[in-house]
This record gives C-alpha cells, structure tokens and sequence, in this order.
C-alpha cells in the first residue's frame, strides 16, 4: 500500500485578519477553515494577504509573510531598511513597525509567556509592563539604532557578503546593515569578495578602538589576505576542531563595564548592544544589593562581568564562585578578576560543577543561562542554597518563565521584574528577575 504524498501549500495565498503577537517576532491569524499561520511582517489588527512559506496539509500551523497589507495598523510604518521584507533578510522583526510598538509588543510576549508557563501576572511578577529602551535609543519612527557591535555575516557562493534569510541557509547580499554599530559598519566587509569563505563574524568592541573579524572558511579553502578600512585583528575557526585562532593582532577585544575592562578573546561572548553589559549589572546589583562579606555565585559566568561587580562589592571579607563551560572563557574571567583573591572561577557545566563543589549555601545568586534556560535540575539546587536574593538574566522570556515556575516549587517568589529592549528591531528582549524566598507563616 503506497503512502499518499502530503501535499506542500508554500505560495497559497489567505486573506486574514491579523490577530496577537506571539513569541518569536510573528503574528497569529487564523484562515476561514481554521487553520493556523504564523504570520510575519504584520502587525495586530491588520488585515493582510499572507503567503505560505512552509507548512503541508497535515501541519499543525503554516508560517506565513504579510504580501500585501489591506488594512494597516497605525503602528505601521515604511521599513527603513530596503533589505527588510518578505523573502528578504532575517536578521529583524519590526523594521515595519514604530519603536514604540515594537516594545509594547515584545511586553505582550512577556506577559503571555509569564501567565502561560508560570501562572503570573505582571503585578504578581513585580513587573510595571513596560520595556525600557536603552539610553540613546528612544529615536523618531523611521530611524534605526546602530546597536549591534557584533555582526555574523554569512557569505554565499559567489564570495558576497550577507545575512541568512528568515529561517533559511539562503544569503541576502546587502550593501550595508543599519542596526551595525558604527564600528563594524566602518571596517567595510560588504564592499569586498570573500572567495572561499563560509561566514565573517565582526566586532567592534565598546569599551577600546579594538576591531576584530573571525574568518570561518570553507572546507579545504585557503584564508584570503584581509584589507579592510580600519586597523583589524583576525582570527580563522578550524576546520577540524571548530577552534579559533589568531592568524593576526589580538586574540582578544577589550571591553568595559562597572569601570572596570574585560578582555573577550577569540570572539567569546559578550551583550552585543553597546549599553547592555552596564544596564544589565546596574539592574543586578539594584536587585541584589550585596553587602560587605556575603558570599555569591555567578553561574554560566562568561568572562566574568557579573562575578567581577559582586567581588567589587561584598569585599575582602566575602567570596564569589563562578562557573562557566567555555574554556577560553574561564582563562579569560581569571585573567579580569586576577585583582580579587577571593574569587574562584571554575570550569565545567553548571549542572555538574555547582555539586562537585559542597557548597550547601550562599546569599547571593546570579544567573544568566543560555536561551533554553537553566533547567529543573539547576533551578531546585539553587533553591536549595538559601540564598536571600537571586538575579536571573534572561534573554528568552519562555525560558525564564519555566524557570520561574521551577523557582516557586522551590519556595522563591519574583521580588520584581525589568526588561530592556536591547535588541531593537527584532523580536529579542533581555529581562532581569529579582527572586527572594516566600517568607514562612509564623
């Protein structure tokens, strides 16, 4: 007996009525039969023709471009960005929509993920509703914060700078990306051929004139001779262990915050918005408070940022333990906070270091996971420390809300919650929740 083919319905038009923002920098419409899109490039309470970009009879919903808007919101306006549209680059979310509506939407994500998946409201959360722009930021409907000091260029067949397409292996060659922080724009990686190479990460760092760029190369391809408009250090990923290298200059980018500089070597990690790494310590160590001689951890630590502030604070008489998996990473937070005797920082994976290390408590915690969060294993045994303040930085706010979730079974309650839109134009948001132990009836 022969299965029937399931048939594709990519490029059959609907005529929807747009309804919320859901997670993930789309709409939610339902056509007259019922069917679920996912529709990008639209707005709530538009009216839109929406195309299929993928989805089959049988799918449980169909991802959908807005083709043509037959009733605009008045949050629309022009995009600014002629590489932004359906079929186009990938890289933003909201260029249709005016700054301010891009952030009540992403406070509409926030909440909805806060009551689906924690059974919270945003005054239940300590949470005002809004998302606060970064300084500098808040800019006439129209034009574009140059936030993203580090950019991951994908480069197609032909040698030709670009960015992926919306869920797609496809490069949309552009000439020049507007959320580019000034100092990526100026090294000019759109003007040149890249024959042989997969993608270019660049990256200007904040806090020095430094300028980097990490060549991946195509199997079996020879690195080009790198000219470009400013003064760079070049790195290359290995083929054969995914390792980074120095080729040329600095291993390593200097970055600053809380007066302090970081060095971030062979294109580690570090916020990507140029205000990030300050606003979101202030807000970590607003909610924490930390005291001279209180002892902390700092879990999925980075190069140190997080554990560098707490140091700072609870003194010579306190400790800071930090954890993080990224071995370049730790060499790196070792080399930030070598000026503190009291901080330790250890590699290996939260979920199996935090154990191995007898530590039965602690006053304070700060965590800043990846996007899928910290998990119920993690989130009970920190509940377990008795620290009388916990941070979560949170980057997917489905993520934080599970945890949070896990963190009341845990007996901790969300003292207060801030987001920041440090990500504009797309879809992304960064949250900073202030949890504290529920307080036992006498």
């Amino acid at each position: 007996m022969q299965n029937t083919p399931v048939a594709s319905l990519v490029g059959e038009e609907y005529e929807v009525e747009v309804g919320p923002v859901a997670h993930g920098g789309h709409c939610i419409a339902r056509t007259e039969e019922g069917r679920v899109l996912f529709v990008r490039h639209a707005l709530p309470g538009e009216r839109v023709r929406a195309r299929v970009t993928e989805g089959e009879e049988t799918s449980r919903f169909l991802r959908a471009d807005a083709v043509e808007i037959l009733e605009a919101s008045k949050d629309r306006i022009e995009a600014p960005c002629p590489f932004a549209g359906p079929g186009k680059c990938g890289g933003c979310d909201w260029q249709h929509a005016k700054p301010g509506a891009q952030r009540r939407l992403k406070g509409e994500v926030i909440a909805e993920q806060l009551k689906r998946l924690a059974g919270l409201t945003p005054e239940e959360a300590g949470w005002d509703g809004t998302v606060v722009p970064a300084e500098g930021d808040k800019l006439p409907a129209g034009e574009v914060p140059q936030w993203r000091t580090r950019v991951q260029y994908a480069v197609d067949e032909a040698g030709r700078a670009g960015l992926r397409k919306h869920r797609s292996h496809e490069v949309e060659v552009i000439d020049h990306c507007m959320i580019a922080a000034p100092g990526v724009s100026e090294l000019g990686i759109e003007k040149r051929t890249w024959e042989g190479m997969a993608s270019i990460e660049a990256i200007a760092a904040t806090g020095s004139q430094d300028r980097q760029v990490v060549l991946t190369p195509r199997p079996g391809a020879r690195l080009p001779l790198v000219e470009l408009d400013k003064p760079v250090s070049v790195l290359r990923v290995e083929e054969k262990d995914g390792g980074v290298h120095r080729v040329h200059g600095r291993p390593f980018v200097r970055e600053r915050a809380d007066d302090r500089t970081y060095r971030v070597g062979n294109g580690g990690f570090w916020q990507v918005h140029p205000k990030a790494a300050q606003t979101l310590m202030l807000a970590v160590m607003q909610g924490l408070t930390p005291r001279k001689g209180e002892t902390a951890l700092d879990l999925y630590c980075g190069v140190g940022l997080f554990a560098g502030a707490l140091a700072d604070r609870v003194g010579d008489q306190g400790a800071v333990l930090g954890i993080e998996s990224g071995k370049r990473a730790v060499e790196d937070a070792r080399h930030n906070l070598a000026d503190f005797p009291r901080v330790r920082i250890e590699q290996g994976k939260v979920e199996s270091v935090l154990p191995r290390t007898g530590i039965t408590d602690v006053d304070l915690i700060v965590l800043d996971p990846p996007r899928a969060g910290a998990g119920k294993q993690t989130v009970h045994h920190l509940a377990n420390l008795g620290a009388r303040r916990i941070a979560y930085v949170a980057c997917d706010p489905a993520a934080l809300a599970r945890d949070l979730a896990y963190f009341r079974e845990g007996g901790y309650r969300v003292r207060t919650l801030r987001a920041f839109d440090l990500f504009p134009m797309t879809h992304h948001v960064e949250c900073v929740a202030i949890l504290e132990p529920v307080k036992k009836d006498a």
